[in-house]
């Protein structure tokens, strides 16, 4: 196909990432693998009679799980299932809506990816409902992104505030999402299984969108409807990545890592059996980053662009060395080369940021440091006349405590960043690079995608 002269580059970027994100809205992703024909509700390759389900109870969490539920409510419409479909599903307050069948509970505010006492109330009620059906129903677990902290249940003797320490701390001292996940399941009744062991129904269907790179589906939300295969390990992990961020040096109470001790050295000996049988258990991952990259790929391919798609992040690196890497690795080879053919490098994955203390500390997310830290290393070099952008956004909307999903950079910006008075690398080492890019206009502001798959990154060059 012949290259589109008619946009600018930027437009070009945001485009190209947005068709990655709208491949992975979850109403989206639902209605492809969920079904009611002739009065047989399919899900995946699985298949029940409506007549041979009692009740259906749809739990979950997520930032993606609001869109989820509604998809099911609209395939679900009509059938004669729908009189015997009752929910609760988690989600940040500002995806509520009203459902006919599904409640949707405001577990913590916008933009606030930590547990709240209004995130404890939903854990409980979806653990008694799911602890009230018999052997003929049938729980459809909706989980994404997000769900840990929107799903908090604190194991006894762990408190709300133990909960919320543990995720500010890691979060802060560069903890990646795999890290994160490990030691928040250990310190949940209802992650790492915990749903899936109260659960009574006759089997547990879970769907779920993914937000963690290989998509283990143990970690994704803390993985609760799935009971761990080797919960000694698990617990002994737990316990190491306390010890080795210095939990309890930065204020962590010792009740958290107690707990994690008694674990290891109850576990040493094999896991108790079971108090109750488990449900017939079947995980489906229904989106993911490799998804959201390729639909993005496809689009800049039907924009003209030579376009390549990078690995995924399987270290989570740090933001900052991505954005330079991107810079140095990836435009500026481009840039400065002999090619004339546009071009455009897709990759996802979600680095971390190592936050400086709170009281130096501005506004941002992992993407627009990212961003930020590639303008940083352009600012070294002239990048001659060219036309280029570099985007890096979280698919959910959502990056960090602010309202944009992320940041891009183009020529006229960088240039505009060249006459401002302050270093932009002052902003970088405090964490502030929402107040830089909003002073330009380089923030990408989206509001909620109903989806979360990761980051999706976007560098275009003509």
């Amino acid at each position: 196909m012949s290259f589109q002269t008619a946009s600018s580059a930027r437009d070009d970027a945001l485009a190209i990432w947005m068709a990655g994100v709208n491949r992975v809205r979850s109403e989206t992703l639902v209605s492809h693998v969920m079904r009611v024909r002739d009065d047989v509700l399919s899900i995946g390759r699985l298949s029940w009679p409506l007549a041979s389900i009692g009740r259906l109870e749809v739990v979950g969490a997520g930032k993606a799980s609001a869109g989820m539920s509604a998809a099911v409510e609209s395939v679900l419409a009509g059938t004669r299932l729908a009189d015997r479909l009752t929910g609760w599903v988690n989600v940040p307050d500002n995806c509520t809506r009203s459902l006919p069948h599904v409640h949707l509970h405001a577990a913590r505010p916008a933009a606030l990816n930590e547990p709240t006492a209004a995130g404890v109330l939903g854990a409980q009620e979806i653990l008694q409902r799911v602890s009230s059906l018999g052997p003929n129903d049938m729980v459809l677990a909706l989980i994404s992104g997000g769900g840990s902290a929107l799903l908090p249940a604190p194991r006894d003797g762990i408190t709300l505030q133990d909960l919320l320490q543990v995720t500010q701390v890691l979060s802060a001292a560069g903890a990646d999402i795999r890290e994160l996940n490990c030691v928040r399941r250990q310190i949940s009744a209802i992650q790492g299984g915990g749903l899936a062991r109260a659960c009574r129904a006759g089997k547990l269907i879970t769907l779920v969108i993914s937000d963690v790179l290989g998509d283990p589906l143990d970690l994704i939300a803390s993985g609760p409807t799935v009971p761990l295969d080797d919960p000694s390990s698990a617990a002994e992990r737990a316990l190491e990545l306390f010890d080795s961020f210095a939990l309890s040096r930065r204020g962590v109470r010792t009740a958290v890592r107690d707990l994690l001790v008694a674990d290891c050295e109850r576990l040493r000996s094999g896991p108790a059996p079971a108090a109750t049988p488990l449900p017939e258990l079947n995980h489906q991952i229904i989106g993911n980053n490799d998804v959201a990259t390729a639909a993005a790929a496809e689009h800049a391919r039907s924009l003209g662009y030579d376009t390549y798609v990078l690995p995924l992040d399987v270290t989570s690196p740090h933001a900052e060395v991505v954005g330079q890497e991107l810079v140095t690795q990836v435009l500026l080879p481009r840039l400065l080369g002999s090619s004339a053919t546009p071009w455009c490098v897709i990759s996802g994955g979600e680095p971390v940021v190592q936050l400086v203390d709170a009281s130096t500390r501005g506004r941002g997310g992992r993407n627009q440091q990212l961003v930020l830290a590639a303008l940083c290393e352009l600012l070294k070099v002239s990048t001659g006349q060219a036309e280029w952008a570099l985007l890096s956004g979280g698919t959910d909307g959502e990056d960090g405590p602010t309202d944009a999903a992320g940041a891009i950079i183009d020529a006229q910006l960088l240039q505009a960043a060249r006459a401002i008075p302050a270093a932009p690398d002052t902003y970088l080492h405090r964490n502030d690079a929402y107040t830089f890019f909003e002073a330009l206009g380089g923030l990408v502001r989206t509001g909620p995608t109903d989806t979360n798959v990761c980051d999706v990154r976007v560098v275009v060059g003509r």
